[in-house]
């Protein structure tokens, strides 16, 4: 009999061995590298030291979760990527919205953006941290702003890909201004800003952790850069991997919402044929 998980993924259409598939790479992935790992310690290819095996850098984690940082360094780091990543969200979609409606504001903020754009925002940390010291502020500053441009690159295409004919339809109606911008603009520009919002989430995991190797005590930026200082070799590979879980871990829920909200949508190769 199935279980409720593989009932539940049948009736919303979603194949199981997606999800099996998902969980034979990664376990692949950890036995190789143990493998590898172990095998290298066995025939000294390479300095066994600079690539500690799975299982000591499980015990690694082991050490610091009964040291009691590494919930410190995982809590915080989570606490500054949400909050960075909110605010630059929610900033480039107010600019964007407002951009995307306005064809006097696209012509002020177009070349403005052409010439910020193309600059990696690493090259911009020295600045934020010029400017507003090396406390909380600066990291949550930088990981705002690394969050801003790609979702306001989105949003702006988004708010001027709407179908002309809905709007029109709308005022027809008799829709006022905010209802149009709600149940028309709003609702049309979301897949895009979504596309932006995974785009800008990878960026602002960088953005984390080159703040966090600056002037911070705390997170799994610091952590690696502490464990460099100290050549402990299976913390760096601990936290990476922990940053690689939290990105996960903020992808899936984004994707769950983006589900949620998009249940009607369905298109591209993989529906293209009935199986």
């Amino acid at each position: 009999m199935q279980d409720v998980a593989q009932v539940w993924r049948l009736r919303r259409g979603q194949p199981l061995a997606v999800d099996t598939t998902r969980w034979v790479t990664i376990a692949t992935f950890f036995l190789g590298w143990q493998a590898l790992a172990v095998y290298n310690a066995a025939h000294q290819v390479f300095n066994p030291v600079f690539l500690p095996s799975p299982a000591m850098v499980l015990g690694a984690g082991r050490d610091l979760l009964r040291a009691g940082v590494l919930y410190l360094h995982i809590l915080q780091s989570a606490w500054r990527l949400l909050i960075g990543f909110s605010l630059g969200t929610v900033a480039a979609v107010l600019v964007g919205i407002l951009v995307g409606r306005s064809r006097r504001l696209e012509s002020i903020a177009a070349p403005l953006l052409d010439l910020v754009g193309p600059i990696p925002p690493f090259a911009l940390l020295p600045v934020f941290i010029i400017w507003f010291g090396v406390g909380e502020l600066p990291k949550l500053v930088f990981i705002a702003y690394a969050t801003f441009l790609p979702v306001l690159a989105y949003t702006v295409d988004g708010v001027k890909s709407v179908n002309p004919l809905l709007i029109r339809s709308a005022y027809s109606l008799g829709a006022s201004e905010m209802q149009i911008f709600r149940r028309v603009v709003l609702k049309s520009a979301l897949p895009n800003i979504f596309v932006g919002m995974r785009v800008s989430l990878a960026l602002s995991f960088s953005a984390l952790v080159v703040a966090e190797m600056i002037g911070a005590d705390a997170g799994l930026g610091y952590l690696i850069i502490d464990s460099r200082n100290f050549f402990r070799m299976a913390n760096m590979f601990l936290a990476a991997s922990l940053i690689g879980v939290e990105y996960t871990l903020f992808s899936l829920l984004l994707g769950r919402v983006e589900a949620r909200l998009f249940r009607w949508r369905k298109g591209g190769y993989a529906h293209a044929l009935e199986r």
